[in-house]
């Protein structure tokens, strides 16, 4: 996939701030600190479109990147973040549920896990809350180049059992610092949003 343009075009709170042209749009999903900001980057070959930071807990809008005029990107933000009150988490909570549900230009979340761990309570409750609305999800193992090649199918297995995943439910093991199955991410992206 090659990359002529890619830029944050809105940060939106409320549904009349989202991008009104029609482009298909792909949401990520994802604990604070599991890579968000890396792999956004890592898809669009660039070193920081997606604001990386040393403190999770950063992104508090919905992020619109344009994609070549093609597609958007839709950064949320992550949940788990011991640090962020109780009340603003209420606020991302309805923000995001609004997006999910009312969103028709939405094609496919993707929700990331880190592939070294086993998935936290939190991305169980995310994950069956997509499943319930029948959002079309895969997950994203983030982190992948830090676990050896040989164990991870174990690390596959761990991740499919916690998350109760069936065998048509898709995980790819990524890293951001290799690319590894960069091409496989965006082979499903551009899968999704051709036309019907």
């Amino acid at each position: 996939m090659i990359i002529k343009k890619a830029e944050l075009v809105v940060m939106a709170v409320k549904e009349e701030n989202y991008p009104t042209n029609g482009l298909p749009e792909i949401m990520f999903l994802g604990r604070s600190n599991v890579g968000k900001s890396s792999f956004i980057n890592a898809l669009v070959n660039r070193k920081n479109l997606a604001y990386t930071s040393s403190t999770p807990g950063k992104t508090r809008t919905l992020n619109f990147y344009n994609v070549n005029d093609m597609l958007y990107f839709v950064d949320v933000p992550g949940y788990g973040y011991a640090q962020v009150s109780k009340k603003e988490r209420e606020r991302f909570g309805k923000m995001i549920e609004n997006y999910l549900l009312n969103r028709k230009e939405l094609k496919l979340a993707m929700l990331l896990v880190d592939f070294r761990h086993e998935p936290t309570e939190d991305d169980v409750l995310m994950y069956n809350y997509l499943k319930y609305y029948n959002i079309n999800t895969i997950i994203v193992g983030t982190k992948a180049d830090k676990v050896g090649i040989t164990k991870h199918p174990r690390h596959l297995k761990i991740i499919r059992e916690k998350l109760n995943l069936t065998d048509k439910d898709v995980i790819i093991p990524f890293s951001s610092v290799t690319k590894y199955n960069l091409d496989k991410v965006w082979e499903i992206i551009l899968e999704q949003i051709k036309p019907i």
